[in-house]
């Protein structure tokens, strides 16, 4: 069993900003040995580690950690999609995975940027997977990328933080006629109403199909809201059985490429 979305961070060290002082429950440093344990309580193998701050100093951290523990199968870290030759060297690292810029406060239009062409065109030849970061307002920018590299494996975190439900369905189903675009099944108890869960998973198995996604914790932003046994119980209750082995795992392998990942 894979989870595809955790978090590392340390307080004021590589260049952590984010959380701050007023994110109480979160703003403490979390890291690699309490993880560990969390997956460990949860009968869970292995984490993709996704970096939380916007700088190459986080994710040669984070690089650093997955070199010490085969509990993380890979790393999404940062990098300026500006600066392909940038893109190329991080690419080198097999445990780096995929990268993801932290569109979600960005303008609507932010992945139609011209100076992105060169990174994202970088990133597919490589192999690396974009993680998108973005609310329902950034979905047809994040369209038109993917219709641009048909080769981009593209996965959309937490869903596009639903907001309005009608409006995100409206929002979401036209990314499902991109057959590289992917979406976690994640961050959901820090973005809707409990009782709304139900219907993010119904409306995800119907547009996409289970096999196209992904789950994830988002531990430990999940913290502030719920526990990491509970969403994953419900997760598996909303989740069809006969899908378990992709959603919880085996499509995570497959998109991050993880095998190649794995050391020696």
């Amino acid at each position: 069993m894979i989870d595809a979305h955790v978090h590392l961070w340390r307080i004021g060290q590589n260049d952590c900003i984010w959380p701050t002082g007023e994110d109480a429950a979160i703003h403490r440093d979390f890291g690699l040995a309490e993880l560990i344990a969390t997956l460990d309580a949860a009968g869970v193998g292995q984490a993709v580690l996704v970096q939380s701050q916007e700088s190459p100093r986080d994710t040669d951290w984070l690089l650093d950690l997955s070199r010490r523990s085969d509990r993380i199968a890979g790393v999404v870290g940062w990098a300026d999609l500006s600066d392909a030759a940038s893109v190329e060297e991080r690419a080198a690292d097999r445990l780096l995975v995929g990268l993801r810029p932290m569109v979600q406060g960005r303008g609507a239009d932010w992945y139609d940027g011209a100076a992105l062409c060169a990174g994202f065109a970088a990133m597919a030849e490589h192999g690396l997977v974009l993680d998108a970061l973005v609310r329902p307002a950034h979905l047809p920018s994040l369209a038109r990328l993917a219709a641009r590299y048909p080769q981009l494996s593209i996965v959309i975190d937490h869903a596009a933080k639903p907001e309005e439900l009608a409006a995100w369905r409206t929002a979401i189903a036209p990314l499902a006629a991109h057959a590289n675009v992917h979406v976690k099944f994640s961050g959901l108890l820090n973005e809707v109403a409990l009782d709304a869960v139900p219907e993010v998973a119904e409306t995800l198995l119907a547009t996409f199909g289970a096999e196209r996604l992904l789950w994830g914790s988002d531990w430990p932003v999940l913290t502030q809201v719920g526990a990491y046994a509970g969403w994953l119980d419900m997760a598996r209750d909303l989740i069809p059985a006969n899908d378990h082995e992709g959603v919880f795992g085996g499509h995570a392998l497959r998109l991050y490429r993880l095998a190649e990942a794995a050391r020696g």
